[in-house]
């Protein structure tokens, strides 16, 4: 079955396990093995990597009157959860992870932030495997085919918030996890970002990444009222 997604992805793995290893899930590992660093997580941090790089390339040299902030909104757009559950369930990514119990019957085969970070893992997979030259050959063939050059779909608010703060010299924005709760398959992150000291914002997500998003929209909200 495995061979099929490798037919759909269009690489063949010279490490298969690589593959299995991006398909596996931490419900997976820890019911299986009790040890979360046998699923895709670590996978899912490469790639993400691998893929804000490769597509912040594209936009630099395909756009070139494009200024810094509006490059990276259109990166935000193209990498963001929802983007990336489309591309899986191009490849039928959901029928090939390796899920716990929980996650199963919770309809984790379907679920948008699951298929994002199993996409993102499949990237680091090819790229450890085949180079940078597989990783994007994958991301030209699934992530590059639609480019929001007018209307962008998602927001980064991170960015934005840093640019509205550095209207002013010596602003200093910082992220804090502050909590965490639920099962290992259904983790919510609490984040806060404090602006010189002062906590701004309080956002939640289903990862680190997204609770500061959250926390940086609720801080833009703020500020902008505050400014009024």
């Amino acid at each position: 079955m495995i061979n099929h997604l490798e037919t759909a992805i269009g690489y063949r793995f010279q490490n298969i396990q690589l593959l299995q290893n991006a398909l596996t899930h931490s419900s997976y590992a820890n019911e299986r093995w009790h040890n979360s660093l046998l699923s895709n997580e670590r996978l899912e941090f490469l790639g993400d990597s691998v893929l804000g790089m490769l597509v912040a390339e594209y936009l630099y040299h395909n756009f070139p009157n494009r200024p810094e902030g509006e490059l990276t909104r259109m990166r935000a757009d193209m990498v963001c959860e929802q983007a990336l559950a489309v591309v899986a369930n191009r490849l039928e990514l959901g029928k090939h992870l390796l899920l716990g119990n929980g996650e199963e019957q919770g309809g984790g085969r379907s679920r948008d932030s699951i298929l994002a970070d199993a996409v993102e893992s499949v990237i680091a997979a090819t790229f450890l495997d085949g180079g940078m030259a597989a990783a994007k050959k994958f991301i030209q063939q699934f992530i590059l085919v639609e480019v929001p050059v007018t209307k962008l779909h998602n927001a980064d608010y991170k960015t934005a918030l840093q640019e509205l703060v550095q209207q002013k010299k010596n602003q200093v924005l910082s992220y804090c996890l502050v909590g965490e709760s639920g099962p290992d398959h259904d983790k919510r992150f609490e984040v806060e970002v404090s602006l010189n000291g002062n906590v701004v914002g309080v956002g939640s997500g289903s990862s680190k990444k997204r609770a500061e998003q959250d926390a940086a929209r609720v801080a833009l909200d703020t500020l902008s009222r505050e400014r009024k």
